[in-house]
Parts: structure tokens; C-alpha cells; sequence
């Protein structure tokens, strides 16, 4: 697949667990204030939390939970019931944790977003989270006209095929343009497939809950965009951020086939 690839020329962010480590302290601890607010006696703990991750989408994870759980209703109706209730209220508190300043971007990630759009380089969003997740982490990190800075941002309500599907990367590579052209950031194996389904490219920041997952795939795996060291293949430099011209050099060598 690698062989055809020419120049990169955009640039496609996943969101949790990759602009920011959403998940343990932001999402999780939003389902159980969800679930205290609607008198429900479910807590996931950090550990539960993180195999439920393996099933994407907020209201799939919980339907997934429900089957768990002998104080769940009944039918499936009322279940999806349940579960949208909950999603939304949880919405509602992960919102007010990210206002607070309870969740930073990861290392790395503003000063490449700040590169890339000084750069010209598109960029675009394609998640399985809500877009009112997405907004509430990005207004607070970049402010009201966040938006304007991605050519196009793919939410769940936009692609309800949920990774590891490609829908989300396919609508987004409709405004982008040609895939071999595209790069794009995940975390998860879930992600991976994703990208590797719609022939995007993909580089691996390894994140709290797939610290050691499989990415089979991937042109490049490493900690962070914070630091160069501790990536595979290698970066260029010791200790320096991953900037826009590190990823064109894993993209490169990734069209040259080296």
C-alpha cells in the first residue's frame, strides 16, 4: 500500500485518547456521575472502564455493560431507552470537567495543530464521539472559533458506523481529497483499523488505556508528540516534539517502501 504514496498534504486527528487522554479522568468519571444522576448503581471502575473501551461509541459501551448487569431492564427498547438517557447526561457532566479545566491536551498536540495551520496544512476530525464532546474539549483548549482551523470535523452523529469501521475516515477523505496524500493520528487498534480500512496512513501516540495494544499497520508507534524518543521507527532527534516534518519523513518512507 505504501509503495504509490506521494506527498503528505493534509492531516486527520483522532480525538480521545489522542488530542487528549480523555477517557480515565474525563469520560469514565462522567458515566458514573451520569449514572448517580439518574439513580443508577453501576460504577465502573478504572479497570472495568478500560476493557469496556474495546467496544466503541458511548451507547454501545453501555448497552455492552448492560448485558452484565441482572438489575439492567428487561428489553432491549428499554435498554436503548436507558442508555441515551444516560449518554446525554453524561455529555452534560464530561462538558463541566472540561470547563474546569480537568482535561489538558496532550504534549505535543497544540504546538502541531498551531504548525500544521500555519503550514496551510488541512486538518480534519474524524471520531466516534459526540460532537458536543469534541466542542467542549476544543473550546476550551483553542476557544469559541476552534472550528474554523479543520476543513472538516466527523463526529458520531455523522458516521454512526463506529470504528474500527471507515466511515468516519471516508467522510472525511471526501473533503480532503486523495488518501495516499492524508496522514492521520490515532491511539487504539480500533482506530488503526479504521485508517487501514480506508487506506489512510496512520501513526500510533500510545495512550493510558492502549499503552501496549497491537497496531499491526501502523507507519510509525511512539509515546507521544511530545517527545522523538521511544518511537518506532525512529524520529530524527533526541528528545525534540514530533513536528510536521517528522511526519513527512515517516510518510516518505512509508511511499518509498523503505
Amino acid at each position: 500500500m505504501c509503495s504509490r504514496r506521494t506527498d503528505l498534504k493534509a492531516l486527520i486527528w483522532d480525538v480521545d485518547g489522542t488530542l487528549a487522554e480523555t477517557e480515565r479522568d474525563g469520560h469514565r468519571v462522567a458515566f458514573n456521575a451520569a449514572f448517580e444522576a439518574v439513580g443508577v448503581p453501576w460504577r465502573w471502575t478504572e479497570q472495568r472502564y478500560g476493557e469496556l473501551l474495546r467496544v466503541t461509541g458511548g451507547v454501545e459501551r453501555m448497552l455492552h455493560d448492560m448485558a452484565t448487569q441482572p438489575d439492567a431492564p428487561a428489553s432491549p427498547q428499554e435498554r436503548e431507552q436507558l442508555a441515551r438517557r444516560l449518554h446525554k447526561t453524561k455529555n452534560e457532566r464530561y462538558a463541566r470537567i472540561v470547563a474546569a479545566g480537568g482535561i489538558a491536551l496532550r504534549g505535543g498536540v497544540r504546538e502541531l495543530l498551531d504548525e500544521c495551520t500555519a503550514a496551510g496544512v488541512p486538518m480534519a476530525i474524524a471520531t466516534t464521539t459526540s460532537r458536543s464532546n469534541v466542542d467542549a474539549l476544543l473550546t476550551a483548549h483553542l476557544g469559541a472559533q476552534w472550528e474554523k482551523r479543520f476543513a472538516c470535523v466527523v463526529c458520531a452523529e455523522d458516521a454512526p458506523s463506529k470504528k474500527p469501521d471507515p466511515l468516519a475516515y471516508r467522510i472525511a477523505l471526501q473533503r480532503l481529497g486523495r488518501a495516499d496524500q492524508t496522514l492521520a493520528i490515532e491511539d487504539s487498534p480500533a482506530g488503526v483499523q479504521a485508517c487501514l480500512s480506508a487506506q489512510v496512513p496512520v501513526i500510533v501516540t500510545r495512550s493510558v488505556y492502549f499503552a501496549d495494544a497491537p497496531t499491526a499497520g501502523a507507519l510509525a508507534v511512539g509515546p507521544g508528540l511530545h517527545s522523538a524518543e521511544g518511537w518506532h521507527p525512529a524520529a530524527n532527534g533526541a528528545g525534540d516534539l514530533i513536528g510536521l516534518a517528522q511526519l513527512r519523513r515517516w510518510h516518505a518512507a512509508c511511499r518509498s517502501g523503505a
